[in-house]
C-alpha cells in the first residue's frame, strides 16, 4: 500500500512516516504543495495524506487541481484547521476524510485503511442540458464556453433542477431538496433564487431554460432553453 504524505512540519512528517512504514505502508514524503501536486499527478497512490497550510501551494489548491486533472486517489486532510467551514471547503473540493491535529495515530491508521478499502471514488457525472453544464467535482457551471459564477445555494438549486431536467418540480420539492425538509422560512425564497439563476444562466445568453409552470412549479428545459 503506497501513501503520499504531504506535511511541512518535518519532525511530524518523520514520525508519521515511521509509524506507517512499521505498519507495512510504502510512504513518499513531500513538504510543499508544488511537489505534492507533481508527485500525486505522476505516481499511483492508494491514499494521500494532505496538510492544508503548506508552502508554495496550499492543500486546498493541491486538492482542487488534482481533481481537475482527474486524479481521484482518496485524500485525507490532516490539519490544525478545525473550523467547520474549513472542513466543508475541503469536502466541497473533493476530500474523502478530514482529521485535525493533534490526532491519534491509531485513528489515522484506521481511517487510511478504510479509505483504501473503499478505493478511488467514481468521478461525479457532469450534468448537462443543451449547452448548459454543471460539473459537481470542479464546482463549475458553463453555458457553452462561458463560465458562470454561482453562489453555493444557486449552485445547489441548479444541480437539483438539472437532476430533474424536463420534469416539473414543485416549490415544496425544491425546498426539501435544496434547503431542508424541515425548512420553516418563507417559501418564496425559491422564487427569489430562481430569479437569481435566470439572471445568470439565461438572461446574458438570451435563453429561457427555467420555465414557470403556473400553479405547479418550475421546469428546466431538457435542451437548456
Amino acid at each position: 500500500m503506497r501513501v503520499l504524505l504531504v506535511e511541512d512540519e518535518v519532525a511530524l512528517a518523520e514520525v508519521v512516516r515511521r509509524g506507517l512504514t512499521a505498519d507495512g505502508f510504502t510512504v513518499d514524503v513531500v513538504h510543499n504543495g508544488e511537489d505534492a501536486l507533481w508527485m500525486a499527478s505522476e505516481n499511483p497512490y492508494d491514499v494521500i495524506v494532505l496538510d492544508i497550510m503548506l508552502p508554495r501551494l496550499n492543500g486546498y489548491k493541491v486538492l482542487e487541481q488534482l481533481r481537475e486533472r482527474g486524479v481521484w486517489t482518496p485524500v485525507l486532510m490532516l490539519t490544525a484547521k478545525d473550523g467547520e467551514y474549513d472542513q466543508a471547503d475541503a469536502f466541497d473540493l473533493g476530500a474523502d476524510d478530514y482529521l485535525t491535529k493533534p490526532f491519534s495515530f491509531i485513528v489515522l491508521l484506521a481511517r487510511l485503511r478504510a479509505l483504501i478499502r473503499r478505493g478511488k471514488p467514481e468521478r461525479p457525472v457532469v450534468l448537462t442540458a443543451g449547452d448548459l453544464s454543471l460539473d459537481p467535482a470542479r464546482r463549475r457551471v458553463q453555458r457553452g464556453e462561458s463560465e458562470i459564477s454561482l453562489t453555493p445555494k444557486e449552485f445547489s438549486l441548479l444541480e437539483f433542477l438539472l437532476h430533474h431536467r424536463g420534469d416539473v418540480v414543485t416549490k415544496p420539492e425544491i425546498l426539501a431538496g435544496v434547503w431542508d425538509p424541515a425548512y420553516e422560512g418563507d417559501p418564496n425564497i425559491v422564487e427569489v433564487y430562481i430569479g437569481y439563476l435566470r439572471k445568470k444562466i439565461d438572461a446574458p445568453f438570451e435563453r429561457h431554460a427555467i420555465e414557470t409552470v403556473r400553479g405547479v412549479g418550475y421546469r428546466l428545459a431538457g435542451n437548456g432553453g
